[in-house]
């Protein structure tokens, strides 16, 4: 599938809808993502705080794990909204990864606006991947 500048936005605009269900009582930083799959399907996730704070999930892996529970395994699209176009963590990179290096990222804002556009390669250059694991 071809993603056009109007996909784009229409998947920015879903995460930012997605990210009025955070649950952020403690970092009070909420983030909302939407992955759209390779079939054409979307899913969005939330970043959900504990008290124990090793607990808290992010949004992307919300988001990639929901997809992965109903069948999906390639993803074409992230976007990822933030009050400050903030990046994934590092474990965020890493599940993205395992699905894809050519995943396209999007970062944006708490207004919407596109703060980079990049791929899970650039984000995890020299990435540890399923292939690495092959039994020689």
């Amino acid at each position: 599938m071809t993603i056009t500048q109007h996909d784009k936005q229409s998947l920015i605009d879903l995460a930012n809808e997605a990210r009025k269900r955070a649950y952020v009582p403690y970092s009070k930083y909420p983030v909302g993502s939407a992955v759209r799959t390779k079939s054409g399907k979307t899913y969005t996730g939330v970043n959900i705080e504990n008290a124990a704070y090793p607990q808290t999930m992010c949004a992307e892996r919300v988001a990639i794990f929901k997809a992965v529970s109903e069948g999906e395994k390639e993803f074409e699209v992230i976007a990822v909204v933030t009050d400050n176009g903030g990046s994934p963590c590092g474990g965020c990179r890493q599940v993205m990864a395992e699905f894809g290096l050519d995943t396209i990222v999007l970062l944006a804002d708490k207004n919407g606006n596109l703060v980079k556009d990049t791929t899970v390669k650039e984000l995890l250059p020299e990435a540890f991947t399923p292939e690495k694991l092959v039994n020689k």
